[in-house]
């Protein structure tokens, strides 16, 4: 039996080395020809850019909706859109999610699609809340996080959503679902995300004191998986897909759905009355009120801060 086994690990690598010395050959051809070895493609709308490599099969899609790459329903339908492309080529194996706006990874919910609108608005900006979620953590990608910047709430959520996670080692960026310190309750799905991620203590401490955690104790916690330099965490994470997607894809899939299956299945079966109770909750005075006095107090930060540059330039 281990004389077989030993016979077929030779087997397979010497496959493996055909394969590889045969791929080699074939790129060293096409660049004699003077085709382009490796195939990119890019495809961008107005809040979410992906480029994909074809010869990794690895995709890098950048969130470009400054100032805090915000959830607004345009931009979670233009996530939910991109991450469906990439699910559907077969080229595509990968997806490195990411950041382009300095010092922020997601701010999370836009606070403005859930003040001041109509219950129907409510409901349909919720529901691509859900699909955006759904469409991540339900994944057969291997997906990556790669935290450059702070990440509260739903930020929280779409980088507890991936496969790993990396984050910037920068102690003053922070992750977590803050919901409560804003009046709002996260929804289960969220607590079952955390669960999933850090244990049942950690998350019931997390959501019921809003805590945000700095770098390095999201890593201890585990929250994040990893902390890398900010100007190298791109290519950290290069390094980590390299690992996971050197494990067939059909078994990691399985095994990824058959821990997460569960969860998503939990939401699927509840979607309607989840959306329902977003919408009796957000509608109420007191959190209309609440929101309001959130937004006014950050339109009115920025108008000082606005004041206090032009005074400083002034002088």
């Amino acid at each position: 039996m281990a004389a077989a086994a030993t016979v077929s690990r030779a087997w397979q690598q010497l496959r493996y080395s055909g394969s590889l010395l045969q791929f080699q050959h074939s790129r060293a051809a096409a660049q004699r020809l003077g085709c382009p070895a490796v195939q990119r493609r890019s495809f961008s709308n107005n809040k979410i850019l992906v480029e994909l490599d074809e010869g990794t099969g690895v995709a890098v899609m950048k969130m470009k909706s400054p100032p805090v790459n915000s959830f607004s329903l345009e931009f979670l339908t233009e996530l939910s859109i991109s991450l469906e492309k990439l699910e559907n080529n077969k080229a595509c194996r990968g997806v490195i999610l990411t950041s382009v706006v300095p010092k922020i990874f997601s701010g999370g919910l836009d606070i403005t699609e859930m003040c001041g609108k109509s219950e129907e608005h409510y409901a349909e900006f919720w529901k691509a809340v859900q699909q955006m979620w759904i469409t991540l953590y339900n994944s057969s990608l291997v997906t990556i996080a790669a935290v450059n910047g702070s990440s509260p709430a739903g930020g929280c959520l779409m980088a507890m959503s991936c496969d790993y996670r990396i984050m910037a080692d920068n102690p003053k960026y922070s992750i977590g679902l803050n919901e409560t310190k804003l009046g709002i309750v996260a929804p289960f799905w969220f607590k079952d995300t955390m669960v999933n991620a850090i244990g049942h203590r950690a998350t019931d401490r997390s959501i019921q004191l809003g805590l945000l955690y700095p770098a390095a104790d999201a890593l201890k916690i585990g929250i994040v998986d990893e902390l890398a330099p900010e100007e190298n965490i791109q290519k950290v994470a290069a390094e980590v897909m390299t690992q996971w997607l050197a494990v067939p894809d059909h078994a990691r899939q399985l095994s990824k759905s058959l821990m997460r299956k569960p969860t998503v299945d939990h939401l699927l079966a509840h979607r309607e009355a989840d959306i329902q109770n977003f919408v009796r909750f957000i509608s109420r005075d007191s959190i209309q009120k609440s929101l309001q006095m959130y937004i006014w107090r950050d339109i009115w930060s920025d108008f000082l801060s606005d004041i206090l540059s032009t005074t400083w330039v002034g002088h």
